[in-house]
């Protein structure tokens, strides 16, 4: 018998991979890789009318940015559709299934009748042991399997503990659809048969699904893979995690500026911990992560301490390696940058971008006075009032200043304009904020001395002239 631990992320491609799927696939990654042993990941497209290609690459893709590389090639179900419908057919050789002859208004009543009893809406089992006449044969049957009418199911999940399930509770679902097709219940279990899979890990939404494909593990005779059900995710209001609590995919948090090992860090805390540690490496997480250690309790998903500890992870990054991660965001947003210089005058301001941004997003905007030309900077009157004497008198004062400067370096500009602040008697706020806002166009940015230097000299008095002039 293989003794090699192997999970599984199988993810359905009727939408994006997001941001619960993804804390499933890394529980997934961590367990197979503590384990040494592998993760598997199966695309559920059965549903060919809701499945997508946009889908399937926006799932890949976001497994590939998270670093979550799975084992073997993907599996995709619909390519298995033969094999579902062969078990199937075992199943019912072995009279644990039956063809289920009862049309849709037929279940519609069943469930009503359960409803208005105090009872679950379930099937009530009409053709579990009923032959049909040539009226019944018109309608085109689903193939159900005999689910155990007595006893119960116990699952020993490794999250949620001992679970037991009434057995007189699970209906008889439908293994086949009237046209054939294979239901999930079906193609998962015999796919995660095939695949070898020793561990399941999901959402605990799926505990009573869990309960429900035992019948059919029973009835093959099939060893079961050991359980892990894990709560979900939900928000800082404490409802179920929906759109409205902000964004769902994980291409949107890397759209919003979040480095893929902010997420990652990020997720295995949401629900696992290792004492007050808050930050680990990847090593760190492949060692230390434990499947049991996992709470049953939903965790909350919060965005202002996702974003905190988005920063962290920017201030503590290599300045070359944020130069890096500024120029790939260019590239993906199409940013032309006509000046090669224009990357080197970037690199001098690192420092003080990781100090102001929480998010890479941050990062390009803080620096994109340097990636526009000067006529590109525009003042809104709203910024700067541009009938102040006073103001436009220190702007002129100060393109003198800078044309003076023979030695252009940061320690050399701050004291000639605190000379001119001390000259004039002015606070530094009183030049430094309408200076940023003609330099910039926006009245956030880095610290003005650092604004000056990177800018270089001419930019520098371009731009304030040509404020001056309008």
């Amino acid at each position: 018998m293989n003794s090699e631990i192997i999970t599984r992320f199988a993810p359905s491609p009727t939408g994006y991979l997001h941001i619960g799927g993804a804390r499933t696939a890394l529980f997934n990654w961590l367990f197979s890789k503590n384990q040494n042993g592998k993760m598997l990941l199966r695309i559920e497209d059965t549903d060919k009318t809701r499945s997508t290609k946009e889908a399937i690459d926006a799932i890949l893709f976001g497994m590939e940015w998270l670093g979550l590389n799975w084992d073997d090639d993907v599996i995709f179900q619909s390519q298995q559709i033969d094999r579902h419908k062969e078990v199937a057919y075992k199943l019912l050789d072995s009279n644990n299934a039956y063809y289920c002859y009862c049309t849709q208004i037929e279940l519609d009543e069943m469930r009503k009748k359960a409803a208005s009893e105090g009872k679950s809406p379930k099937y009530n089992g009409k053709w579990r042991d009923k032959t049909p006449n040539e009226s019944d044969k018109t309608v085109k049957p689903v193939l159900r399997i005999k689910t155990s009418e007595t006893g119960s199911t116990l699952l020993d999940d490794l999250v949620q503990g001992q679970v037991h399930f009434k057995n007189d509770q699970l209906d008889d679902f439908v293994l086949l659809r009237s046209d054939g097709s294979p239901t999930y219940m079906l193609a998962s279990v015999v796919d995660d048969f095939d695949m070898g899979v020793t561990d399941i890990i999901r959402g605990d939404d799926h505990l009573t699904n869990a309960a429900r494909q035992s019948q059919i593990y029973d009835a093959m005779q099939w060893r079961k893979p050991r359980t892990s059900h894990i709560p979900l995710i939900y928000g800082i209001d404490g409802n179920k995690l929906s759109k409205r609590h902000g964004a769902m995919a994980i291409g949107d948090y890397k759209n919003m500026g979040y480095l893929p090992e902010t997420i990652i860090n990020y997720l295995v805390r949401l629900g696992w911990s290792h004492g007050n540690q808050e930050f680990f490496t990847v090593g760190e997480m492949i060692d230390l992560f434990k499947i049991e250690k996992v709470n049953k309790s939903p965790s909350r998903l919060d965005f202002k301490k996702l974003t905190n500890m988005n920063s962290n992870y920017i201030k503590s990054k290599d300045n070359n390696d944020i130069l890096t991660i500024i120029k790939d965001h260019h590239q993906n947003l199409n940013i032309k940058i006509k000046d090669g210089d224009i990357y080197n005058q970037i690199l001098t301001i690192i420092p003080s971008l990781k100090e102001k941004s929480k998010t890479i997003n941050d990062l390009i905007e803080l620096s994109s006075y340097l990636t526009r030309d000067d006529d590109e900077i525009t003042v809104k009157n709203e910024l700067l009032d541009i009938n102040n004497q006073a103001t436009n008198k220190h702007l002129t004062g100060i393109v003198n200043i800078i044309k003076n400067i023979k030695n252009w370096n940061i320690i050399e500009i701050e004291n000639s304009i605190k000379s001119y602040i001390d000259d004039n008697d002015i606070k530094l706020f009183e030049l430094a904020q309408p200076l940023r806002i003609v330099l910039t166009g926006s009245t956030v940015s880095i610290g003005i001395y650092d604004i000056i230097t990177s800018l270089g000299k001419n930019a520098v008095i371009n731009r304030v002239n040509k404020y001056l002039k309008n």
